[in-house]
Parts: structure tokens; C-alpha cells; sequence
């Protein structure tokens, strides 16, 4: 089987996650800055098998696009114009920030390191969103 990987899409970083081969669980693999993310990926399908993207949908509580969807937009038909063999789909993002920040409090993460690594909660908001979206495809 192939991977797949999920995007935390941001304006200055980007939290990326990735399926184990039988997509059986999600893993951070890295928080890139956002203007060298289509480079990280092309290098990234040059050596690893992915079938698909899930990218987090950025929507407000009521449910309306939040400002950063147009940016996640244009990423989105760039990728689908440079890799249309490996779809890319959308997924509901809402709440994955405060999972994150909540998971790694409850992980022990120290305060110094969580102020100092800022790129762990998008990686970590990239595998919650992965991982809900493996969640919503089984079969019961």
C-alpha cells in the first residue's frame, strides 16, 4: 500500500503528517516553512509512495472559510497542476490547534520547549487531522 500525508497549512509554517504503508497510523513527519513546502514535497514523493493528500480546511466556528482558504486554495490547484496522479482533498481542520496544544501539555512537553517550538503544534495539528481523517473512512 501507499502513504498518505496530511497538510497543517499556515502562513509562515506548515505542520505535515504521514501513514505508516498499510495506513494504519498517522506520524508527524515534519513543520516546514510554507514558501519551501512544494519543494519538501517533491522531494518527499521522489522517495516515498503516497496515494493521497488530506489538507486541512480552515473554517470558522460557524462554519464560514476563514481568511487563510484562499491561500490554502492556491496551494491546492498548484499541487493539482504539478501532481494531478496524487489527489488532494480537503478535510474540516477546526479544533485540531487547541488538540494539539492540549495533547502535547498532556504529553509533558516543558514550556520552554513548547515556546521554542513553535512548528510542533502544526505537525501535531497535521497527524490530528490525519488521523481523524482515517478515523472517518473506516468501516464499521
Amino acid at each position: 500500500m501507499m502513504r498518505v500525508l496530511s497538510i497543517d497549512y499556515g502562513r509562515k509554517r506548515t505542520g505535515l503528517a504521514v501513514t505508516d504503508p498499510l495506513q494504519i497510523i498517522a506520524n508527524g513527519l515534519a513543520t516546514v516553512s510554507t514558501t519551501t513546502l512544494l519543494d519538501f514535497l517533491e522531494t518527499y514523493i521522489t522517495t516515498e509512495s503516497v496515494e493521497r493528500i488530506v489538507i486541512g480546511k480552515p473554517t470558522q466556528m460557524n462554519g464560514l472559510p476563514s481568511e487563510n482558504l484562499k491561500r490554502v486554495e492556491a496551494f491546492v490547484n498548484r499541487w493539482k497542476k504539478c501532481h494531478p496522479e496524487i489527489p488532494i482533498e480537503y478535510y474540516d481542520e477546526r479544533f485540531t490547534s487547541v488538540l494539539a496544544h492540549q495533547a502535547i501539555i498532556d504529553g509533558g512537553v516543558k514550556k520552554k520547549t513548547r515556546r521554542e517550538n513553535k512548528g510542533l503544534v502544526d505537525e501535531v495539528s497535521a497527524t490530528i487531522i490525519l488521523q481523524d481523517w482515517m478515523s472517518s473512512r473506516k468501516m464499521f
